[in-house]
């Protein structure tokens, strides 16, 4: 997380639990492979465990481990680890290119699970760091801990070292290009193709997952004003998704099959794009839980906009059946998010990355760092070798 003002948010609100329960009470954590690991949290945290997979289908085993690690020092006995090992990596690089679907994600991830293997090296983990983030403790990291001397600190510089020398390897794991071209790709490929399945455009710039407001309207702006979809033989296209209680509210008054007409996002971050008026048919509409969860699909022309009463990503295929749409066989499935969740991989007939703005602009250069430490790659891409040596804490 970030809070305005703090530096380390995380490290503080750990060192106040600390405060509470003692220096004696173990603490295992899990935390996604895109967290940051301050030296303030790894000395907090005794055991501390990270996903291991990109897109994170391991999220379960992980938290699973993180109890697993915990029980068995407790039962055993044994207490806390005798070594910690952290090592900062003067990397920042964005999940879009560390998934570990390919190389060079997938051969260092590969490595970590060996690490654990080791008499006297309970658990080891890397952490690529959150690349939006402006503050000193946004870098990679890399952590191995147990009661072997020896076997921790090796086995934490060579996971360290391993990523430092994969670093020139690392390139998104779809293409990538503008949305104007995006889009050429998605009518090229809905005149050739041979099956239904959908061209998926990820609107990456505002990927609510990676920390995006989720509301910027630049993307669906530019959709709703193309003419190749504005034509009664255009491709069906759904777009998921904008948070627009206004919008929302008078949906559920219309009802299915009425006209409609609100505005729609950019309540949080509008330096890209105004909120826009839709003018529409409401296609369908979803009550939620108890925590009051509204869902409405408007349809103009052919473009199916799912509209939400807050952010949302979309990442199961129930998320769109449940709405009375069939992502798996539309033309065009538009998602704001970066590398596709493995229920989207699985349907997609092609899928580009298009670089949008947004709060997690895939250009790193021009997010004008700040705080962070410098020199970093890939900002500083002729910096020497930094120190890689482990450092002990406790």
């Amino acid at each position: 997380m970030n809070v305005e003002g703090m530096d380390d948010p995380e490290g503080d609100f750990i060192e106040r639990i600390r405060e509470v329960i003692g220096s004696k009470t173990l603490i295992s954590t899990s935390m996604d492979s895109h967290g940051n690991v301050s030296k303030k949290l790894a000395t907090n945290s005794d055991l501390i465990t990270c996903y291991r997979m990109a897109p994170h289908e391991d999220a379960m085993e992980s938290k699973q481990r993180a109890l697993d690690n915990l029980i068995e020092r407790l039962v055993s006995g044994k207490g806390k680890p005798k070594y910690k090992a952290w090592i900062p990596v003067p990397i920042l690089l964005p999940g879009e290119k560390t998934s570990t679907r390919v190389n060079p994600g997938k051969k260092l991830y590969s490595k970590v699970d060996p690490m654990t293997k080791k008499n006297g090296v309970i658990d080891a983990a890397i952490w690529v760091g959150y690349a939006w983030g402006d503050a000193p403790r946004n870098h990679a990291v890399v952590m191995t801990y147990g009661d072997d001397k020896r076997e921790v600190i090796e086995s934490a510089e060579e996971l360290a070292n391993d990523f430092w020398n994969f670093r020139h390897e690392f390139e998104f794991v779809a293409p990538t290009t503008t949305l104007d071209i995006a889009f050429d790709n998605a009518f090229d490929y809905i005149k050739r193709r041979l099956d239904f399945k959908p061209f998926i455009i990820s609107d990456m710039g505002d990927n609510p997952t990676a920390g995006g407001a989720g509301d910027v309207t630049w993307t669906l702006d530019k959709i709703l004003k193309m003419e190749q979809l504005k034509k009664n033989d255009s491709p069906e296209l759904i777009y998921a998704s904008i948070p627009g209680p206004d919008l929302i509210s008078k949906a559920f008054e219309a009802g299915i099959g009425n006209n409609v007409s609100g505005f729609v996002g950019a309540m949080i971050d509008d330096r890209y794009s105004p909120p826009i008026e839709i003018n529409g048919i409401v296609h369908s509409l979803k009550r939620g839980d108890l925590n009051a969860e509204l869902e409405a699909v408007v349809k103009v022309n052919n473009n199916y906009i799912i509209v939400t009463n807050k952010r949302k990503p979309y990442h199961y295929i129930s998320d769109f059946t449940e709405l009375n749409l069939e992502p798996d066989s539309t033309g065009i499935l538009v998602v704001k998010i970066g590398y596709l969740v493995p229920e989207l991989y699985d349907i997609r007939g092609d899928w580009i990355m298009a670089l949008t703005p947004g709060g997690v602009d895939q250009d790193l250069d021009r997010l004008g760092y700040k705080n962070i430490r410098r020199p970093m790659y890939p900002l500083d891409k002729d910096m020497k070798d930094p120190d890689l040596s482990a450092r002990l804490i406790n």
